[in-house]
């Protein structure tokens, strides 16, 4: 039989709700421990205490970098390629401009000379100009308007312009810049100012508040405190198997307290009861609670140790 959590109707075990008031039924599975029946949501086993949590670890997935840094080198280096071919196509034109202007200003030199030397005829056959050397392989750009030497026969011999002091070819203006990479100074960045530990005035310290849970004794007005530290808190009578962490055999009526009654579980700052089958049973607001279900305890809930509602503590959070 299935007891229904909320209103103690016994149920089928096939049954998934509850027949008077429809709430779902929590599931059963047996303790890999003792096999004793447990609910399949228990973090402990009612019977022998048994951790049923099982620890999980979260893994998250490596998250690959998106590395762009190829892409961005990639593309400075084909701006770099396309930088160098618009000024070598650039620089190309003014020689070859100078080239055909030198060889155009060379022919007319040798034709005016050749003209005047047979034009007249006192001039000998050893007048003839002397062979001109050709041009360097790479010759400097020529004016506008070069200006014109007289022939040989005049000026006695053909005088060649001094060319100018060779000047590195330098890149246009309007070619486009490549940009380098800012530099990264070495020098390590000065730490963040710290912040100041006193309070400023004028403003109270933060304090964190700490809920803390205990039972109160009705009969004697008698406050217990409960430990965060301890997991399972024991409720009973001094025993051989099981010493309680809260002991009632000093309380009146405590002869209905069985040795071993209920446990108290610590789930955070969550506490639950469950009765670990003691001989007169435990009651939640006067209601009892079965052994193997357990009660999630709220501010105010009245816990009753055996019948009569002779041992009684009321759960406070404060």
């Amino acid at each position: 039989m299935i007891v229904c959590p909320h209103c103690n109707h016994q149920n089928p075990d096939e049954a998934i709700q509850c027949e008077a008031c429809y709430t779902p039924l929590p599931t059963t599975t047996n303790c890999p421990n003792c096999g004793a029946p447990v609910q399949t949501d228990a973090t402990f086993c009612g019977q022998c205490g048994f951790s049923l949590k099982q620890e999980m670890g979260d893994s998250a997935d490596d998250i690959p970098e998106t590395i762009v840094s190829s892409n961005r080198v990639s593309a400075s280096e084909s701006e770099k390629e396309e930088a160098i071919a618009v000024a070598q196509s650039i620089q190309t034109k003014p020689v070859n401009l100078a080239n055909s202007a030198v060889a155009a200003t060379d022919g007319g030199r040798v034709g005016k000379s050749s003209d005047a030397a047979s034009s007249k005829p006192g001039v000998a056959a050893s007048s003839e100009p002397k062979p001109i050397a050709p041009p360097p392989s790479v010759a400097p750009p020529v004016s506008a308007n070069p200006k014109a030497t007289k022939p040989e026969s005049e000026a006695g011999s053909l005088a060649l312009p001094e060319p100018p002091p060779s000047k590195p070819l330098s890149v246009p203006k309007s070619a486009p810049k490549v940009s380098s990479p800012p530099k990264v100074s070495s020098s390590p960045s000065p730490p963040p100012t710290p912040y100041p530990s006193t309070p400023m005035a004028g403003s109270a310290p933060t304090r964190l508040q700490i809920q803390t849970a205990s039972l109160l004794h009705v009969q004697t007005q008698t406050r217990i405190e409960l430990s965060y530290a301890l997991p399972v808190i024991h409720i009973g009578k001094p025993n051989e198997q099981i010493p309680p962490d809260v002991d009632v055999s000093g309380f009146p009526d405590s002869e209905i307290v069985s040795r071993v009654h209920a446990d108290i579980r610590v789930e955070g700052d969550t506490f639950y009861i469950e009765d670990m089958g003691s001989s007169n049973g435990t009651y939640i607001n006067h209601t009892p609670l079965l052994p193997g279900n357990r009660h999630r305890l709220r501010s105010g809930d009245r816990i009753g140790l055996g019948k009569g509602d002779k041992v009684t503590f009321i759960f406070q959070l404060s």
